[in-house]
This record gives C-alpha cells, structure tokens and sequence, in this order.
C-alpha cells in the first residue's frame, strides 16, 4: 500500500492494511518506558525459564500476534479528572470498525497489564443503547491535540492512522492500578476515560511522554490541523454531563489513582 496516498484521508485506506506497516516498528526502539512498580515474588527460576522458551518457541500465538500497532496516549478515572496516567496500547484491528487493544504501563518487557481498550467506529457507536453509550469516550481531542501518537511509524502513516481514529469511540477499564504504586491488581477494575479539552491533561505527564519519545505533541497538534472529525454524538463522555459511572469497590482498594497537578 502507497502511504503517501493513504495520508489524503481515511476513505483512502482500510486500518487493516495500514497496521501491517507498524509490526517491525511497535517496539519504538530505545524510546522505552519502564513499569513504575515491581511485582511481588521470587526470581524466575531455571525451570520456569526453560518452560518459558521453550512455549516460545513451540506454541503458537495467533491472537498475540495481531497485536501489531503501537498506540501510546493519556487515561483518566471517571470521576476523577485529576487522577491521570499514560497508556501504552498494543492493538488488533478486527476490522474496519473494531480495533481491541491491551493496555500496559510501559513498553518494556517488565511492563504490567493495565488493562483493556475497545474502540469503535461512529457508525457502531450510533447503533449502541443509550444507557451503554455512557461508558466510552470519544476520541477526536486525543487526535486533534496531538496527545496519542502512534510511536515509531512515518509521519504520513501516522496522519492517516490518526484521521481513521478522529472520529471513533474508546471503552477502557483498567484492572491493575500501577499509577497508585499497586504491586498486585488488587480491587475492582475501573471504567477510564480520554480528555476531551485543552487544560485538562497535567502538562508535565505530556511532556515528560514527548521527551521520553522524542516528539513534540505541540507539533503534532499544528501538523493535525487538517484533520476535521464531527462533534463527538450524543450519549458519549458522559462525564460531562454529572453521568459518572464506577464500580463500587467493597475492598476499598480501587480508590481514584495518583493525583496529577494540571
């Protein structure tokens, strides 16, 4: 697939095609960004090793595999705005209207699961019932404000990707709180939401994130200035509108995450 002819617009290029590009370039290089906690327990030992190689290398891995595009952007509780952390995405693109992703809290190989992120097209997301619309969050500021990048891939590539997702919609629980220094994932899992306004993402995680990968999301904002997604539809980031929905933890484990200062 021509890239370049792709950069002209998402009805130019199906996401399946496009994802094929990012599987040599997902591990980012040397932009890497360790686990914030350690994982209680003793060090592997050699037999756990040995059986650990030899699955790798014996045992198939079909839906691991798929998980070839590299998203990295920012997540909050719901409820809690100022309880921010970043998000590193791994994804599968099922089809032109569903990408499913997993969520860890770094890129390295000691990285934790976080969680899970499923996305949908706006023509998906219409066709929801009214009380599941509250759940997602739209998409179209992490775009437009040049806050989710897709690390690694040419800029063109990039843009494309980006026009595609302008417009789509995000259900995201986070089941192992690391951002709270959690070492096990304790409590209830946690419905997160994406900002949907400038002045609301703690500006030092942002740049703290640009550094650490080498861009500029300033940058990328003016470079995205072409991108013109639709109004978010109704029913979607709730929040807005005093809708907050949470699981209740009995275990008083899952309280909101570290406070960012905007």
């Amino acid at each position: 697939m021509n890239l370049r002819h792709a950069a002209h617009g998402p009805s130019r290029f199906k996401l399946a095609y496009l994802s094929l590009g990012f599987a040599s370039l997902a591990a980012c290089g040397s932009h890497t960004s360790p686990s914030p906690v350690d994982a209680p327990g003793k060090p592997t030992a050699p037999t756990t090793q040995a059986l650990d190689t030899g699955a790798h290398l014996l045992q198939s891995r079909p839906p691991i595999d798929r998980l070839n595009a590299y998203l990295d952007g920012f997540h909050f509780y719901n409820g809690h705005q100022q309880a921010q952390m970043e998000a590193h995405h791994y994804c599968s693109v099922l089809n032109d209207d569903v990408i499913q992703c997993v969520i860890f809290d770094g890129n390295t190989q000691d990285a934790k699961l976080m969680g899970v992120e499923y996305i949908v097209s706006a023509a998906l997301f219409a066709r929801l019932p009214e009380g599941e619309k509250a759940l997602w969050h739209s998409h179209r500021h992490e775009v437009t404000s040049g806050q989710l990048i897709a690390p690694g891939i040419p800029e063109p590539a990039e843009h494309a990707l980006m026009e595609k997702l302008a417009s789509t919609y995000g259900k995201t629980w986070h089941t192992w709180h690391t951002d709270q220094d959690k070492t096990l994932p304790l409590g209830m899992p946690q419905l997160m939401m994406g900002f949907v306004a400038d002045g609301q993402a703690d500006p030092r995680m942002v740049r703290e994130r640009d550094r650490r990968f080498g861009v500029s999301s300033d940058a990328k904002r003016a470079a995205r200035s072409d991108i013109t997604a639709p109004e978010p539809l109704p029913g979607v980031d709730a929040w807005r509108q005093g809708n907050v929905i949470q699981i209740n933890d009995p275990t008083g484990t899952s309280h909101a995450g570290r406070t960012q200062a905007p």
